[in-house]
């Protein structure tokens, strides 16, 4: 105690004021990186205010003309789209958080034999590229009729060994006491987990939601191959159809992809601290 003293008396800074110091080295250090970033999204929202005669040849506009946000609304089909993607998006959503809920269960509370086997057996399916399946998984769904559909967008993605791995780690923080309580208290294993385990796992399950729900509004290859019309494409495809050679269309574009970022930066922004808490949750065990 009386080294840290002395320590403290020598540099002539107090804790508070060292921790202030080195957030501020921190935070120095990131501003290039966090520019870095910045940059293509504050381009791309330039073009989108620029008016139609001074693209190409300024960076900023003489003044803010939002016209392509409203002709993005009144003239496109990327409002059809945005519906889709959010009626895929939250579908798959809400199944793989069931579904991955269901099978993390099954791995962490029931012992049944090849546990671990059938285990890494999910957890090896996340060697395998997507790509490596899609033309299979195509053929399939050719075959079933399902093409320009909901469902073909939605149930592939039903489950997926990277929910039931995050959910899983998260119930082996709990106490296995606790599992043993309620049984003897006469609770089945499927009103355990509604009632206690899930209600305890909100961080996670808000984690892997919103992971799920990125990853499904930036889906672009499988949309773009299993569908054909605009009733059912998704808006990264929506985006993908307005690319024009026409410098008249570039500034809609760029309004279409400032829409499409909005969700995303929005699940980020104000789900930032679920997302961290969520994946660290299961980090430790005990």
């Amino acid at each position: 105690m009386s080294n840290v003293s002395v320590s403290s008396a020598r540099s002539g800074l107090t804790r508070r004021q060292r921790n202030a110091l080195w957030t501020s080295l921190r935070m120095l250090v990131c501003l290039p990186f966090v520019l870095l970033i910045m940059v293509p999204l504050l381009y791309t929202f330039m073009m989108s205010v620029l008016p139609a005669d001074e693209l190409y040849y300024r960076l900023w506009p003489s003044h803010f003309d939002f016209t392509s946000y409203l002709l993005v609304f009144t003239k496109t089909k990327i409002p059809r789209h945005i519906i889709n993607s959010f009626v895929v998006a939250g579908s798959v959503t809400i199944l793989q958080m069931i579904t991955c809920s269901m099978a993390a269960f099954s791995f962490s509370f029931l012992n049944f034999k090849g546990r671990n086997v059938v285990f890494m057996c999910i957890l090896a399916t996340m060697m395998v590229p997507w790509e490596a399946t899609i033309i299979s998984n195509y053929l399939t769904v050719a075959k079933w009729n399902w093409l320009d559909t909901y469902h073909v967008l939605i149930l592939p993605y039903g489950c997926s060994a990277m929910g039931i791995f995050l959910m899983r780690q998260h119930y082996l923080t709990f106490a296995k006491e606790l599992h043993e309580a309620a049984r003897l208290d006469g609770c089945n294993n499927w009103r355990f987990l509604a009632t206690i385990v899930v209600p305890l796992s909100r961080p996670a399950l808000g984690a892997l939601g919103a992971y799920i729900f990125l990853q499904q509004w930036n889906n672009y290859l499988w949309p773009l191959l299993v569908t054909s019309t605009d009733n059912v494409r998704t808006v990264q495809i929506g985006v993908a159809s307005m690319y024009d050679i026409d410098s008249e269309q570039i500034n809609l574009m760029m309004s279409a992809v400032i829409i499409c970022l909005v969700p995303s930066l929005s699940i980020f922004v104000f789900m930032q601290k679920n997302l961290i808490n969520g994946l660290m949750a299961g980090a430790v065990k005990g």
